[in-house]
């Protein structure tokens, strides 16, 4: 018969560290807009577009270690001072992801999640202006990498200036 006495685990003591995990869970459209302001009356001139791209993105805890984000993309092409077309693509993803430290998951949040998102926004904002009987837009990639890194240096740039400022207060 085995002695099962010495086998009580406390589970306050055999607490190893999380793995780490990252896993995809849903990828999808979450907002889709095209507006011609000018309507036929572009097609009817030439023209020699300027184009504008923003991105940004945004992120949320849903639950236990599942994560939202968003990337949100938008294009405006002008000719001169006049909106020829406008897209902004705004493409979403649930993450399940576990075992990291926050500066780890802040980071995965706005790298790793936005360079799994870029291609299908991409494809996306691709499609509906071509269907729209417009000339592809080839968006180059992005590093979302460098874009956190620039980021973070900023904040720590702000702050310096900040503690600066109130140990010099300036008076008038």
């Amino acid at each position: 018969m085995a002695d099962t006495e010495g086998n009580d685990q406390n589970p306050a003591v055999d607490q190893t560290p999380e793995e780490p995990s990252f896993s995809p869970q849903r990828l999808y459209l979450k907002d889709l807009s095209f507006e011609t302001p000018k309507g036929t009356a572009l097609f009817l001139r030439q023209w020699e577009p300027k184009i504008q791209q923003d991105l940004s993105t945004t992120s949320s805890k849903l639950g236990n270690d599942l994560f939202e984000v968003a990337l949100r993309i938008t294009i405006t092409v002008k000719q001169e001072e006049d909106v020829l077309y406008l897209i902004e693509a705004e493409q979403g993803g649930i993450f399940k992801i576990t075992g990291l430290s926050d500066q780890q998951l802040s980071q995965v949040l706005n790298t790793t999640c936005p360079n799994i998102l870029f291609p299908y926004a991409r494809e996306i904002i691709d499609s509906t202006v071509t269907k729209a009987s417009f000339p592809p837009i080839m968006l180059p990639p992005v590093n979302f990498d460098s874009l956190f890194i620039a980021a973070v240096n900023k904040a720590k740039s702000d702050e310096s200036a900040m503690a600066v400022q109130e140990e010099n207060p300036v008076a008038h």
